[in-house]
């Protein structure tokens, strides 16, 4: 239960606080834009079971490779995409943490 608490805040929560710190000026369109990097965990669509608690997304599914977070890293340089990098790194992030749990 905590461990799906934590998770959910970091995806919704947490992004509108990076958003209202870095992106000041435009900061409610940077959060829904980052909360739309989420439609990155379409690829768990791919796996079987779809859903799996004990199973770790990053280098599992396709948009969870470290390929894909090389990818997003470079976006990260590319001013105009700025915004989705952070979101989906972040997402990479949040995602990574419930390896650890």
């Amino acid at each position: 239960m905590l461990q799906t608490l934590v998770h959910y805040s970091l995806h919704f929560i947490v992004p509108g606080l990076i958003a209202r710190v870095f992106f000041p000026e435009y900061w409610v369109k940077a959060w829904l834009i980052m909360i739309a990097t989420m439609l990155v965990d379409l690829d768990h669509l791919l796996a079987s079971p779809i859903f799996d608690p004990n199973r770790c997304s990053i280098n599992f599914h396709p948009l969870h490779s470290f390929w894909a977070i090389a990818g997003y890293c470079i976006l990260f340089f590319i001013p105009k995409f700025r915004v989705i990098a952070v979101g989906l790194l972040f997402h990479m992030l949040t995602d990574f943490q419930d390896c650890l749990w």
